[in-house]
């Protein structure tokens, strides 16, 4: 049996730890070249050197996903290096302080937004530049139980990842008779590294989230996520576009 992403290029944002490293590691196992993305260059690179030395196509780039300048740069990158681009995965993303609204900063809000919503937007327009004349590509975005439920994060995340499943949806109904496939995970909890970006976490908010956590069906694995993210982004899925997929151990049925 062939590798499911042979011949293929994938740019992977927050490639560098978590679900991203699962994702690229992964993804670079089914032979797909890899241009990871990520703030913390050390990271990605770890994550590089390690498909490299399985035998894999990978390099990192330094990336501020909030940045246009550093999107743009990243698929001049890849087109550079493997000459094409046929996978974007949009998986940068930061936690909010589970501050209600009444609690908001506009620090904290303008952030959540900029790396977890501007970042897709950006990497998607890029995406589907790349795309259109070959009316071919796959987008997946990560998304996150948060962006289908309203009480697993604070207003800042909770309202950012919404945006992202929005987003994915309205550009797979807009590009579906391009050949663009668009699709987002969302994941529950999840055991990765993201819990570094929480600073000052509200104790209001944290209280009033207690109530649906004992319902979690324990912590997940990065490699569930990059497990179904692979299928979602192979030509397996050739005829799944525009839905959001839980991976959460069914904490949403509740």
């Amino acid at each position: 049996m062939g590798k499911k992403l042979a011949n293929k290029v994938a740019i992977i944002t927050g490639s560098g730890s978590g679900m991203g490293a699962e994702m690229a590691t992964l993804f670079a196992a089914e032979g797909a070249s890899i241009v990871g993305a990520d703030i913390n260059i050390e990271r990605a690179n770890e994550v590089a050197e390690k498909i490299k030395t399985n035998g894999g196509q990978a390099i990192a780039i330094k990336t501020d996903v909030s940045c246009l300048a550093d999107i743009k740069k990243v698929f001049k990158t890849a087109k550079d290096k493997f000459g094409q681009v046929d996978i974007v995965v949009n998986n940068a993303g930061i936690m909010d302080d589970f501050s209600p609204v009444g609690e908001m900063t506009n620090e904290t809000w303008e952030r959540a937004f900029a790396v977890n919503v501007d970042s897709v937007m950006y990497a998607t327009r890029e995406a589907v530049k790349e795309f259109l004349p070959k009316k071919k590509g796959v987008i997946l975005n990560t998304a996150s139980v948060g962006g289908t439920n309203g009480g697993r994060a604070g207003a800042a995340y909770t309202a950012a990842k919404h945006a992202v499943v929005g987003l994915t949806k309205n550009t797979a109904f807009m590009y579906e008779k391009n050949g663009i496939r668009t699709n987002a995970i969302a994941p529950g909890g999840i055991s990765t590294n993201i819990g570094e970006s929480i600073k000052n976490a509200s104790e209001f908010g944290m209280e009033r989230q207690k109530a649906g956590m004992g319902l979690m069906p324990g912590m997940g694995s990065s490699s569930s996520i990059a497990k179904t993210a692979l299928f979602l982004v192979s030509d397996d899925a050739d005829f799944v576009n525009g839905v959001i997929v839980p991976v959460d151990g069914g904490w949403t049925t509740y």
